[in-house]
């Protein structure tokens, strides 16, 4: 039996940076976009950067002094369970949840658990409430194993959570994007096991920005 291999970590997600043209247009009806993804999760353009006028009366600057261009910074909340199985990060754009796989599947599988049902229904309700009609669901591995296998397992188990979202978000008319991405974008360690439980999860996350 071939022993795991691990790799190094590459990135870290939740990195926010302007990236433009990141849109996805909202059809006629519901559909998943399985394509490759350009657009890496965590990438997502922020709000507009807002425009300063340098000789405005009331903006006191020393003599000589200019303005560095201007950016935006986006206020961050993230709430996690106390053993980090769920966690909910917001911004002032997106809300993103993120499920351990172990709340959600069995070890090595893409089959959902009778437990996950009432899970991605609490997310559906979120989403209803927020009127979004954009929605991606991206799933993540560990660094153990082959990456050809974390590849198809993660993209199967966003495949699976995507297969109970769609039915409760019938009436909503939401386009879907679902990715798997596999040991890319590690949230955590991967050299310890509660880094690598962390880094197995799949994400549900949609703009709240209208």
């Amino acid at each position: 039996m071939r022993a795991p291999t691990r790799r190094p970590l590459t990135s870290v997600l939740g990195a926010f940076a302007l990236l433009a043209g990141a849109h996805l247009a909202v059809p006629s009806a519901a559909h998943a976009d399985e394509t490759p993804g350009a657009v890496p999760p965590g990438t997502e353009a922020s709000a507009p950067v807002p425009e300063i006028d340098p000789t405005a009366p009331g903006l006191k600057m020393r003599e000589g002094a200019t303005l560095a261009a201007a950016k935006v910074l986006p206020i961050v909340s993230i709430v996690e369970s106390e053993g980090g199985e769920e966690r909910r990060e917001e911004t002032s754009t997106h809300l993103k949840f993120a499920l351990q796989a172990e709340v959600l599947f069995g070890k090595d599988s893409a089959k959902l658990t009778p437990e996950a049902n009432s899970r991605i229904a609490a997310i559906a309700e979120e989403i209803k409430k927020r009127n979004a009609t954009r929605i991606r669901v991206f799933g993540f591995t560990d660094d153990l194993g082959s990456e050809a296998h974390g590849d198809l397992l993660s993209k199967q188990r966003a495949d699976a959570v995507h297969g109970v979202l769609s039915p409760l978000l019938a009436a909503q008319n939401i386009a879907y994007e679902i990715r798997g991405y596999g040991e890319q974008y590690p949230i955590a360690d991967n050299s310890t096991e509660e880094g690598r439980r962390k880094n197995r999860r799949v994400e549900v996350s949609f703009p709240t920005g209208g």
